[in-house]
């Protein structure tokens, strides 16, 4: 950690992703839309002061505002933009070398008691060069012009932005012969003077010339594709632009995806009750350790001189073993919480953005499948979708959608599509899971409801406080608790129809398809109702959990994406436990799950369904017509994977404890990977290792996939302590629980209050 200011790496450093991205050093920058642009800039003056290049700058500069804009002005002259609707107005001044009428404008500045331009942007060498015919004496008079240019704009620079460019490099083979003399050697002169000379009075920080020294260095890359030599191709000055709105606006805007530029986010009431309650827990805890030791010091364990017998230490009280099982693991929380704040709202490590090439998404996902492959095992049971098996199958689902997150690989439509089905096939499995628990056991107590509904949101509501972001945010875990929620609703409400009260009774059978008939309807009326989805979320308390930015737009998106897939996993896993009631499929160790010809059969059809998706999700050529079709054809591939996986009675009896390993923390990671692993919550990369970008990925997913699996041992143990089986128990705690969202819901509203 240097300490430094990200702004100065903004405009100081960088590297090319690929050809045309630029990463820069330790921050993420933004790219602003021009509706983004327009509502930074309201009400704002820009000047662009300089030579042909810096009317480059201002053309790419405008086009953030309005791409129409056409690059017709006059040559070597003054041109204007302004763009009314916004009162935003943007000059550039031709003064193509540092001279006395260059000063006498920047003085009017500072002696006009008028307003005074909020951007300034100025440079100018490349035209003393070539008119001077790159003499010493030429190179003289610039440093004493900018001496006394210096001070004048220090002086603006303490109420306005002030931006000195630096020359970029020419390409000097491609120079016509009137700008031979315009040598890197001589711009590398200018460009020392200017830097040496710049602020050297100036002991003010607020007043600080920001150098503009990122477009050498782009220069350095792409001058080549340069049309005379001399100019910047249209794409890195645009970076430039770009560069330069993300220097003044994300401090304005606050884009997540922007770290340049921006302060660390002071913390919340709720973020500072927090961190007080994890002090107290790890005190609490260091205190009770101690005791015990000390206790145990005491009553070790000693032989009776007389009897020659050992005596043994008194055994703790159950409720002091409880208390300090619970502050051990808010201990451990708090500190792992401390992490997470450090990775994404201190500005502390670094972070990058995304870039994406085949490679880094495809060579991952084939050294992974190989792992998965070199770790397989037998399984302790051979039925369809067993424990192992579904461990298995999150797993390597979960370890291709983190690689997908952290390669940025949305950006490729093929490896979207399939990734769709992935999440699909998450809830495929939640369906499948909670209804084949109701059907078979009955067992609709409130237990059963508070012990799933705490291990899938507790970690979420944990961050939700901590990291200062809606419920709606982590939208995977809302997804999947108002699934089961549905799924209960579904079988509780009367007439209760489970598999032991069905046994001989076809219309037993008949009802259930009904109640599932009933929500299948419901779906589909939502999804195309949007207005009737948004208000029954829209009312409170539902709102305070869906709305992000301020309505359930996104919360309906999300649901509407994968809205039968947890009916047709219901409806899955009635058939198939329907069929195995009636003994219509062979679950023994090595038996096919069918007849040898109905499993051929199957098994050709899986196939062929299953390249048939992908050959459609692979030609996709628009996402929002492929979305539309998703959330009915996602089926396909998930059934026929299914059967592929469990038809071969030798396929259903292995597994591989490399994927089910993290199968079993596969929520932990799903949520964890947010802050921890990528950043800026989730739009970028975390970077513990500036450098080297390999070494950094393998630290981080180290200490990544250690947390998520020290957060399930954490979840697991508070479920046993926060949910307990006794009834009246459960229901003191409940009430608890009630207080503690009530008291997060006030303190909620006073935060509110006090930033508005």
């Amino acid at each position: 950690f240097k300490g430094g200011d990200t702004c100065e790496y903004l405009l100081s450093s960088g590297r090319f992703l690929g050809e045309k991205v630029w990463q820069p050093h330790s921050c993420m920058m933004h790219k602003y839309k021009n509706s983004e642009a327009r509502n930074c800039l309201i009400d704002k003056h820009v000047v662009f002061i300089g030579d042909s290049r810096i009317r480059q700058l201002f053309y790419s500069f405008i086009k953030l505002i309005n791409p129409q804009v056409k690059e017709e002005g006059i040559k070597h002259g003054n041109i204007p933009f302004e763009d009314e609707s916004a009162s935003i107005k943007v000059d550039f001044l031709w003064y193509p070398e540092v001279n006395g009428s260059m000063r006498q404008r920047i003085k009017s500045w500072t002696e006009s008691s008028a307003a005074k331009p909020h951007i300034i942007v100025v440079g100018a060498a490349t035209w003393s060069i070539k008119i001077h015919n790159g003499s010493n004496e030429a190179l003289a008079q610039y440093k004493i012009n900018i001496t006394s240019i210096a001070p004048l704009l220090e002086k603006l620079a303490i109420n306005s932005d002030v931006y000195w460019v630096l020359q970029d490099p020419v390409y000097e083979d491609m120079l016509s012969e009137s700008r031979k003399m315009i040598t890197n050697e001589k711009i590398d002169a200018y460009n020392e003077a200017a830097v040496r000379i710049l602020n050297s009075s100036s002991r003010n920080s607020k007043a600080k010339v920001k150098v503009f020294s990122v477009s050498k260095l782009i220069a350095q890359e792409t001058i080549m594709k340069s049309a005379d030599g001399l100019h910047l191709p249209e794409s890195s000055r645009d970076t430039n632009a770009m560069i330069l709105m993300n220097v003044y606006c994300n401090k304005i805007m606050k884009p997540i995806d922007g770290s340049c530029c921006q302060p660390q986010p002071p913390l919340t009431l709720i973020q500072k009750i927090a961190f007080c309650f994890f002090t107290l827990s790890i005190i609490g805890y260091l205190i009770i350790s101690l005791i015990h030791r000390n206790n145990y010091r005491k009553n070790k364990s000693c032989t009776d001189l007389e009897s020659g017998e050992e005596k043994k230490p008194s055994i703790s009280a159950p409720n002091v073993s409880t208390l300090e099982m619970l502050l051990h693991c808010f201990c451990k929380l708090g500190l792992i919480m401390t992490y997470f704040y450090l990775c994404d709202r201190a500005n502390l490590f670094m972070k990058e953005n995304k870039f994406y090439t085949h490679s880094s998404f495809f060579i991952p996902i084939v050294y992974i499948l190989v792992l998965g492959v070199f770790y397989t095992e037998n399984t302790k049971e051979t039925k369809v979708l067993n424990r192992e098996q579904t461990d298995e199958w999150k797993g390597w689902m979960q370890l291709v959608i983190l690689i997908y997150h952290i390669s940025g690989a949305s950006t490729f439509l093929p490896v979207y599509m399939h990734i769709r089905v992935l999440v699909a096939a998450y809830l495929f499995q939640t369906g499948y899971g909670h209804f084949s628990y109701f059907w078979i056991k009955g067992d609709f107590g409130v237990y059963r409801v508070c012990q799933v509904l705490f291990r899938l949101n507790f970690l979420v509501v944990v961050l939700c406080v901590v990291m200062d972001r809606p419920y709606q945010f982590y939208y995977f875990v809302p997804l999947v608790t108002v699934w089961f929620m549905i799924i209960y609703a579904t079988l509780a409400v009367w007439p209760q129809i489970v598999q032991k009260n069905t046994n001989g009774n076809c219309l037993w059978h008949f009802g259930l398809l009904l109640k599932l008939t009933c929500l299948l309807t419901c779906i589909y009326f939502l999804s195309y109702s949007q207005g009737a989805f948004e208000k029954i979320f829209s009312f409170w308390p539902l709102s305070k959990c869906f709305e992000l930015n301020g309505n359930v737009y996104e919360w309906w998106f999300r649901w509407k994406l994968d809205r039968y897939v947890v009916f047709h996993g219901m409806l899955f896993a009635f058939v198939y436990l329907a069929l195995q009631k009636r003994q219509m499929i062979s679950e023994g160790k090595g038996d096919p799950l069918f007849s040898n010809r109905v499993s051929n059969v199957l098994l050709f059809i899986s196939i062929v369904s299953f390249l048939t998706y992908s050959i459609w999700a692979s030609s996709c050529k628009n996402k929002t017509e492929c979305n539309e079709l998703h959330p009915s054809v996602s089926v396909v591939q998930i059934l026929a994977f299914i059967l592929i996986r469990n038809i071969p009675g030798y396929v259903r009896s292995v597994y591989s404890s490399f994927f089910a390993w993290f199968g079993k923390i596969s929520l932990e990671l799903f949520i964890c990977q947010y802050h921890i692993w990528l950043a800026a919550d989730t739009k970028g990369i975390l970077v513990l290792i500036p450098g080297y970008p390999m070494f950094n990925v393998l630290v981080s997913t180290f200490i990544f996939v250690c947390v998520a699996h020290e957060i399930s041992q954490i979840t697991n143990d508070l479920a046993q302590i926060v949910v307990p089986k006794d009834n009246s128990t459960l229901l003191k705690r409940l009430l608890c629980v009630a207080g503690f969202f009530s008291g997060l819901h006030f303190f909620s509203a006073m935060q509110d209050q006090s930033r508005h």
